[in-house]
């Protein structure tokens, strides 16, 4: 399949050329089925440099694959969701690894893996058991990993914290923990992700947290189609509100949005995109 040409045409907005990166996105998810060209064609004349879609088992990540491959501007992740790991067998982590070899140039993170104490889909000492194996296969890909976590700060911690290196970092996606637990990913070599939930009125842990930790240690996300910034709360997310949470964010620090921007992107594309990484 043939790549789309590139996206171009920038529409005025706040920012002054300095474009963002949404670092989660589920594009392949049917909400975005039936209008995918002009969700990415807003986002793409507006305020985005790129996005990262998401996957979160062995179909959503070839879903998000076979979108990476149609738009220049979108890259791939890979991996298995703690609420899908009851039934992982040998030959889905095998499946993974297929995937990878296929379609290496265009998946540039590991995950959405991780704990979820509060849903408990599946098992949690074998959601545990499976955040451990895909830790080492990230490992083992050379790729960053993307963290899902769900009232399960400690084991997160603890599991991280013996997990092989991290050497190719990761991101703590739609972070949820305040500023105490945030200093404790970031002494990881982590990186906090944002998401429009920061633009909530009630949300003043995060707000405290978008407010304090290193603006290097921050990168932003939509997790579209969920939890849409003011003030579009309770309908479909998608990447072009990411807008949103950047001047929130701004507000919050009391700097220039385009600062947000700049720093958040290349905060992204340090992680996602370095010039080299080993295949």
């Amino acid at each position: 399949m043939e790549k789309k040409p590139e996206f171009t045409g920038r529409c005025e907005s706040t920012l002054n050329g300095n474009l963002l990166i949404d670092t989660h996105c589920h594009l392949d998810m049917s909400v975005y089925a039936s209008d995918l060209d002009q969700v990415l064609e807003r986002a793409f004349s507006k305020h985005l440099k790129s996005i990262i879609t998401i996957g979160i088992d062995l179909i959503s990540s070839k879903s998000s694959i076979e979108i990476a491959r149609k738009y220049k501007q979108v890259s791939a992740t890979i991996g298995i969701h703690p609420h899908e790991v009851d039934s992982l067998q040998k030959e889905d982590y095998l499946g993974l690894e297929k995937i990878y070899k296929d379609h290496n140039k265009h998946i540039v993170g590991f995950g959405e893996i991780g704990l979820d104490y509060y849903k408990k889909h599946s098992d949690p000492a074998k959601q545990r058991l499976h955040f451990r194996r895909q830790l080492d296969m990230a490992h083992e890909f050379n790729l960053p990993v993307i963290i899902h976590n769900r009232e399960a700060d400690n084991d997160i911690l603890k599991i991280l914290g013996q997990a092989k290196s991290l050497d190719h970092g990761g991101i703590m996606h739609c972070f949820s923990s305040d500023y105490t637990y945030a200093c404790k990913i970031l002494d990881l070599g982590m990186l906090i992700s944002i998401p429009g939930i920061v633009t909530f009125k009630n949300s003043i842990a995060l707000q405290n947290v978008a407010r304090d930790i290193p603006l290097i240690s921050m990168v932003l996300e939509t997790d579209g189609p969920f939890l849409a910034p003011q003030p579009f709360r309770g309908k479909r997310n998608e990447p072009s509100y990411l807008i949103h949470t950047a001047m929130k964010i701004s507000e919050l620090r009391q700097i220039d949005v385009n600062l947000v921007a700049k720093q958040t992107t290349a905060n992204a594309e340090k992680l996602f995109f370095p010039k080299k990484r080993p295949q």
